[in-house]
């Protein structure tokens, strides 16, 4: 980010081009206001960039590896009281843009402040996206560099086509994401950010592993 800024700062434009981008971001938000006005419950969209993405039903592939993980996470971190999970419908808002991303998990202290009234929430602590062919440009670049930025301290980018998962933590050196891991269904996956939580990559894509690894969890 630092460098951006000095790379901007050595244009005699400089003032100008602040200008119209406090300008775009302040009309971004005019349009932001609208998109929260205008969501209801039952469409998942998001505001990226001061767009509205509109997402399309989703296939089963798709929905199933989103159940399957989201119950095993939410069923360890409730029953140990860790903070909570949610999934799908959790709009996420960050400074500029505005997700809905797979599956979340927030830590206790960050959980402490969510309340039950609550329509908008902080930056997890984990965030899961399962690709698509719609949403992996936006997974891997716009999320990618935003869940960094903001914090996300664990980023799981799960295929549910090819059946393996990326995990990110972020660099205390560049504030980016690295890969810490790529793990196939022959592999477990072991998080970080939520003490413990290891599951074998297959129970997000295998029923039959799904059920055994819950019975383990419990």
């Amino acid at each position: 980010m630092s460098e951006l800024l000095y790379q901007l700062l050595d244009t005699p434009r400089a003032p100008l081009i602040i200008q119209q981008a406090v300008a775009i971001l302040n009309n971004e938000l005019q349009k932001r206001q609208a998109f929260y006005e205008w969501l209801d419950d039952e469409m998942k969209a998001e505001f990226i960039n001061g767009e509205v993405v509109v997402h399309s039903p989703a296939l089963d592939r798709h929905t199933e590896a989103v159940m399957h993980l989201s119950l095993l996470l939410n069923v360890y971190v409730t029953s140990r009281g860790l903070g909570i999970v949610r999934a799908e419908k959790a709009l996420v808002e960050l400074t500029r843009n505005s997700y809905e991303p797979d599956v979340c998990f927030w830590g206790t202290a960050k959980a402490a402040t969510i309340q039950p009234d609550q329509l908008y929430y902080p930056a997890p602590d984990l965030v899961v996206e399962v690709l698509s062919k719609s949403t992996e440009k936006t997974d891997r670049e716009v999320k990618f560099e935003d869940y960094a930025a903001h914090g996300v301290a664990e980023y799981w980018i799960v295929d549910p086509t090819r059946q393996h998962i990326e995990q990110y933590r972020i660099d205390p050196d560049t504030t980016a994401y690295e890969l810490v891991s790529k793990c196939t269904v022959k592999d477990q996956i072991r998080s970080f950010s939520v003490a413990q939580f290891t599951i074998p990559v297959r129970a997000v894509f295998d029923k039959a592993a799904n059920l055994d690894a819950l019975k383990n969890l419990l």
